[in-house]
């Protein structure tokens, strides 16, 4: 996990970011899971199905098993595969629940602000800072999971919710490097549902932007 601070701009390339600290693997995950998430919001579920599936073995590969972004790629997955889809959604419930041991292995980044108070009582109090930023996290784990304990097979998303989801990751997404980003793009690219669910799985991802970025 990444507690550096390395802020990007959005026109930087694949191997600028590299160049400037950023895991390829981590990357990659994202824009895969975007690209799949941009096929649903066209109503391209084929491409969108090939996609979930690359993620999910580059996650399976690149990723440690109890990473919130296997589990969000193994639910995705099942969703790609409707009926087919009893092993992988298993398999995806128990990555979610493995999470927790990801939350508390947390690295909390050091923030970048003007103000040499806020630096100052980051500094003294940084363990409720650290416990504080890992609270929300566990929230966002909850809320994923009660959305996967109710009833009904899990289906891909139609394009109005995959466009909404796309577009709540363009505005809450960290601008650094940091877990905070690896698990915020856990929860909120994802591209199913239960069947009959007429709400998001994630409902409120924002993290405070003076702290947990």
């Amino acid at each position: 996990m990444c507690g550096g601070l390395t802020s990007v701009h959005e026109n930087w390339t694949l191997a600028e970011l590299v160049a400037a600290g950023w895991n390829e693997s981590d990357l990659q995950w994202e824009r895969l899971t975007e690209a799949a998430l941009s096929e649903l919001a066209e109503g391209r579920t084929e491409p969108a199905r090939q996609r979930f599936a690359e993620a999910l073995r580059l996650a399976r590969a690149e990723f440690a098993t109890n990473d919130p972004r296997l589990a969000a790629s193994l639910s995705n997955q099942a969703a790609a595969q409707g009926t087919l889809s009893g092993r992988i959604e298993a398999a995806a419930a128990q990555a979610w629940t493995a999470c927790d041991r990801w939350i508390d292995g947390m690295t909390a980044p050091r923030t970048a602000r003007s103000s040499l108070f806020h630096l100052r009582m980051e500094r003294l109090h940084r363990p409720a800072y650290e416990e504080r930023w890992r609270v929300k996290a566990r929230e966002l784990l909850a809320e994923v999971r009660n959305g996967l304990g109710e009833t009904g097979q899990l289906e891909l998303i139609d394009p109005q919710e995959a466009v909404a989801r796309l577009a709540r990751w363009s505005q809450e997404r960290p601008v650094t490097l940091s877990d905070p980003r690896k698990l915020m793009a856990s929860v909120i690219l994802l591209g199913f549902r239960r069947k009959g669910s007429a709400g998001e799985i994630a409902m409120e991802t924002h993290f405070e932007a003076d702290s947990l970025q």
